[in-house]
């Protein structure tokens, strides 16, 4: 059998455990800075989060999480209600729209965060006087912030998948286009659809920069403020969140590999 370019499986050992070590060891080591203490290792310090004495040291801890979750369902609707249909429209109905809108959608991924927020400063002046100041409407900056993630998601669905068959079948038996979306393609497209969401709450919850530049508080915020208090709880929640974003990409990668049901003739 010709193994092609495909490395031996000495060679893919070898790159797996330097990769998992790359990995882990900023992770364990924050592990073990978490569990320090005066006379060697405890659980103090983890228990000390949820110590009602110290409730109003860490209330901007929850507060800003109560936020980063609000501005993740936000964004998710964003992708899933605005994005997805989008697409599906560009694809069916403007093929011909289908390279500038993918440029339009990848081009964030090019601009830096503080650029971004240069140019969404004015904007954000005028949703203050229109929707208010509440930290919802920083979810506008965050889907344009996972449109690139996104769209890629779903596109790797979209090709997956004839589109177009399913919509000119689906309207050839009398399914209106909300039909088609919500019971012909969304299931078709699922994984797509399941890796944008969870891509986009996996940087919602880490994003720092926008909404320290436009004074909102997040979780990523309010772990600064924190930190310069208490070091020990800003790790411990840094840690909680990357132990949270791998349980997401596991999530990502069995709904990638899981296998459509096949429609019976």
């Amino acid at each position: 059998m010709n193994r092609g370019l495909a490395p031996h499986p000495a060679v893919r050992w070898v790159i797996g455990i330097v990769v998992v070590g790359l990995f882990a060891i900023p992770i364990v080591s924050m592990a073990e800075y978490t569990l320090r203490d005066v006379d060697g290792y405890s659980l103090a310090h983890w228990a000390s989060l949820f110590d009602p004495a110290n409730a109003a040291k860490y209330r901007p801890i929850w507060i800003g999480l109560g936020n980063s979750v609000v501005l993740a369902i936000v964004t998710v609707a964003i992708v899933l209600f605005l994005l997805a249909p989008t697409m599906v429209l560009v694809t069916l109905r403007l093929p011909a729209l289908q390279r500038p809108f993918e440029f339009l959608v990848l081009l964030p991924i090019t601009i830096p965060a503080i650029v971004l927020v240069v140019g969404l400063a004015p904007i954000y002046l005028v949703i203050g006087r229109t929707f208010g100041t509440g930290i919802w409407t920083l979810a506008f900056a965050y889907g344009i912030t996972v449109l690139p993630f996104a769209y890629r998601s779903i596109q790797a669905s979209m090709e997956a998948t004839d589109v177009r068959t399913l919509a000119e079948a689906a309207r050839s038996l009398g399914a209106g286009w909300p039909t088609v979306l919500l019971r012909v393609l969304a299931p078709n497209l699922r994984p797509g659809l399941i890796a944008a969401s969870l891509i986009s709450l996996a940087v919602v919850l880490g994003e720092y920069t926008i909404a320290s530049l436009l004074n909102r508080q997040n979780l990523q915020t309010a772990l600064v403020v924190v930190g310069k208090q208490d070091p020990y709880a800003s790790v411990i929640l840094s840690l909680l969140a990357l132990v949270f974003a791998f349980v997401l990409l596991l999530v990502i990668g069995r709904a990638a590999r899981r296998p459509m049901k096949k429609v019976r003739p």
